[in-house]
């Protein structure tokens, strides 16, 4: 069969038992996005007035966080020279206020577990029940109608209601998202690819707030979910992280008595500390997804350096390499499922085997192409019509690579005792956005993994 065919029988069969998955849990991070679509020229001029010298520093090497205008326009210049995606959490009281000041095209649902919600319930159908740290009337009305669930404790009992019903008055957490195209200019610098940079300008996630009524009813909250996906440790830094990794892993402890599968959704954490404890958290997990500069940013403290350099040598990214790390990152943390997702193919390592982990890869690798094209997909029937998309011809030498490394056939390979899977994505030219485009991937993977088995 050809990919196209694949994909197409993918999608059918997701599509037709997704529904049948029952409820996801979903934890712990939401939002709002400010979606800004950046301009040269405007950009330019204020990296001039901030001081091009002063800026160009943090253009090479990513502060921890960010305190000040310069640093804020360096951060935003690495992400245009690699066309990769960084979030970072502006401290800076002057520096959120110019941010606010420089302004917004759009506002958008924001946060891994907000995104996750308006897909898996308001398009998938699928009951999800989603921490939501700030409960404003804006965060509300920017979820979907649908199975989408908060819990609410009335008179003593919790109830699960739509967060349009939760009824609450509190503020609103923004991060702003700063766009660019493939082929974007500034000062000598040019996108390889679409991208964007996330300053986080909310205090809410950066220190993991968890609900009252979440925290202190887990263990009945989680009984009505099948499935978890657990989001948003990335902005925590060594000085407060303890307390809510506390909460996390007797939350953990919860979900494995159940025997819920749960998969972390990792996304790029600049605290070494922070990762390593993540990295000692992750046995307690079913499943982990992450990308290239995150899967690097693993191998450094495990102590990998070399392999980390590699992971972020090539575009495409050397899939020898990752398939290496992986294998690491399984061993070390007896995970059964570790998949990776970059521009141009995905990968799954399992303990486990069958052609249903590639097939949700597959019907991923759509609904992304659908979200990327449409901007927001409204519906699960809108998501075929990504089929028209072409499949990545840059994606062939990896299929090669892999062919010929492992006897990978029809994109399934034996690694180690592990299964390694493998699709080529489709390619939206140009793209209308790609927020959320990962967190897309990771859980219609996961999710129509479980619905196929």
């Amino acid at each position: 069969m050809t990919w196209d065919a694949l994909y197409a029988s993918a999608f059918e069969r997701v599509k037709a038992r997704i529904r049948n998955v029952g409820g996801v849990l979903l934890a712990y991070n939401t939002n709002i996005d400010a979606i800004h679509y950046l301009e040269s020229g405007d950009l330019e001029e204020r990296i001039r007035k901030a001081g091009v010298d002063e800026v160009l520093k943090y253009s090479e090497e990513l502060p921890e966080r960010i305190k000040s205008v310069p640093q804020l326009l360096g951060s935003i210049l690495w992400s245009v020279k690699r066309g990769k995606a960084a979030e970072l959490f502006i401290e800076s009281c002057p520096v959120r206020f110019y941010m606010k000041r420089w302004g917004w095209n759009e506002l958008r649902m924001g946060g891994q577990v907000g995104i996750m919600a308006n897909l898996l319930g308001g398009v998938y159908g699928v009951p999800v029940i989603a921490h939501v740290p700030q409960i404003s009337r804006l965060q509300a009305s920017l979820f979907k109608e649908g199975p989408i669930y908060v819990p609410k404790v009335v008179d003593g009992d919790v109830k699960l209601v739509h967060p349009k019903e939760f009824g609450g008055e509190e503020e609103s957490c923004l991060h702003y998202i700063y766009e660019f195209p493939r082929g974007f200019k500034v000062l000598d610098f040019e996108a390889p690819r679409e991208n964007r940079f996330i300053g986080a300008a909310d205090d809410y996630n950066t220190t993991l707030f968890i609900r009252d009524e979440f925290r202190e009813n887990f263990e009945e909250i989680a009984s009505r979910g099948k499935l978890a996906i657990i989001s948003g440790l990335q902005a925590l830094t060594e000085e407060n992280y303890s307390e809510p990794f506390e909460t996390i892993r007797a939350n953990l402890d919860v979900l494995g008595e159940k025997n819920i599968p749960a998969h972390l959704e990792f996304a790029f954490t600049p605290d070494e500390t922070v990762r390593k404890a993540i990295l000692d958290l992750l046995p307690k997990f079913w499943s982990v997804g992450l990308n290239e500069v995150e899967l690097a940013s693993v191998m450094e403290v495990m102590g990998e350096k070399e392999l980390a350099e590699k992971l972020l040598a090539n575009d495409p990214v050397d899939p020898l390499a990752v398939t290496e790390a992986m294998l690491k990152l399984a061993e070390r943390t007896g995970v059964k499922r570790v998949h990776f997702h970059t521009y141009g193919y995905y990968l799954a390592l399992t303990s486990y085997k069958g052609e249903f982990v590639r097939d949700a890869l597959l019907f991923a690798a759509l609904a992304a192409a659908a979200k990327a094209k449409l901007g927001d997909v409204p519906s699960i029937a809108e998501v075929v019509n990504a089929m028209d998309v072409p499949v990545n011809e840059r994606a062939k030498p990896v299929e090669e690579a892999l062919v010929r490394e492992y006897g990978m056939a029809k994109g399934i390979a034996e690694v180690d005792g592990y299964q390694l899977a493998f699709i080529p994505t489709k390619i939206v030219a140009r793209p209308k956005s790609t927020v959320g485009i990962g967190d897309t991937i990771s859980s219609s993977a996961f999710v129509g993994e479980f619905a196929l088995r």
